[in-house]
């Protein structure tokens, strides 16, 4: 049976686990429109703040999968859903965001105001490249009059093709700065988003999937879901030989289309004919033969360094096959 058989929804992050620089990844498109026809649903859930969840949509049928505006959670939507505990229909909300980011809480039935003059009972903050020192300013006065402040995220940088600009989470920080007072983040790596995507799926075993561990897999969890690693985007066999235990998945696999292998061949284990041992304060990658592949190796080493309460010096290949899929870990 295959990992899907255990799951009813797929809560999937996008940049580095469905699309890179606007092209969907080799095989994601059919793993998902494949989980659909086994009947598990797809929750699209992103951090992004700036587009609405139409604009993503749209984005996702473009590259040829069948989904909707409801098939999608931001961080925004996220934000207004963790909101919603302290808030009623009508009352008035300061959003320090995006045109999307107010249309989004107008939608959701709040008062949108841009200053604190108004008397916001909450302040949600999230990315906008045109903010600027007076609408950073108007969230203050607010904060201080006693606004409940959230955040989309608390993303520092925001990865660009130009390389990584100022993100959410370093704007927040000046606000932070100004008032003493922390927000209440909806985004990775916290359980908001993830517990909102199943809510609204209304789903019992849903899946978490992602390609960063600090995160897209902390986040789930966070959530106590388990949690599918992919090594299409940011995170490689380095970085999880590393982890922390808060950061470690339940599963990983190449891509998104290793979600149709076995459950147990996915869990960190030895495989491939490789085994793995402690030397020192090395790892010793053993064995295998040609046709073992890197992930195997990755999952036979994890098994070990993932139980060794210390992180291993040197992942040191002992063979033939062990150094050439060793050779291609980042």
């Amino acid at each position: 049976m295959s990992l899907l058989s255990n799951h009813d929804a797929l809560l999937l992050d996008l940049d580095g686990t469905v699309w890179e620089g606007g092209r969907a990844i080799p095989g994601a498109i059919e793993a998902i429109s494949g989980a659909a026809t086994a009947g598990v649903a797809s929750m699209f859930v992103t951090n992004n703040a700036m587009r609405g969840p139409e604009v993503v949509a749209e984005k996702l049928r473009a590259m040829g999968l069948d989904t909707s505006d409801s098939d999608v959670v931001t961080s925004a939507q996220a934000a207004l859903d963790m909101a919603s505990e302290y808030l009623q229909s009508g009352d008035t909300v300061l959003i320090v965001g995006t045109d999307s980011f107010r249309a989004l809480a107008t939608q959701a039935g709040y008062h949108v105001v841009s200053s604190a003059d108004d008397n916001p009972k909450a302040v949600l903050q999230g990315m906008n490249p045109d903010l600027g020192w007076r609408e950073l300013s108007e969230a203050a006065l607010a904060i201080r009059k006693g606004a409940t402040y959230f955040a989309t995220n608390l993303d520092t940088t925001l990865p660009t093709e130009r390389g990584f600009m100022v993100g959410n989470g370093s704007m927040v920080a000046a606000v932070v700065s100004a008032t003493g007072v922390a927000p209440q983040s909806a985004g990775k790596p916290g359980p908001a988003m993830f517990y909102s995507a199943a809510n609204r799926l209304g789903v019992r075993a849903p899946l978490a999937v992602g390609d960063r561990l600090d995160t897209d897999i902390q986040g789930g969890n966070a959530a106590r879901m388990a949690t599918f690693h992919v090594l299409t985007g940011v995170s490689g066999e380095l970085a999880l030989i590393e982890a922390p235990e808060e950061q470690r998945p339940t599963y990983l696999g190449q891509s998104l289309l290793d979600l149709n292998l076995p459950e147990k061949e996915l869990r960190p284990g030895a495989q491939g004919g490789f085994t793995a041992r402690i030397d020192g304060a090395d790892i010793l990658l053993e064995r295998g033969t040609p046709e073992s592949t890197s992930i195997q190796a990755l999952r036979t080493v994890l098994e070990v360094a993932w139980a060794w309460k210390k992180e291993p010096a040197l992942i040191r290949p002992m063979s033939d096959d062990a150094e050439r899929v060793v050779a291609g870990w980042r």
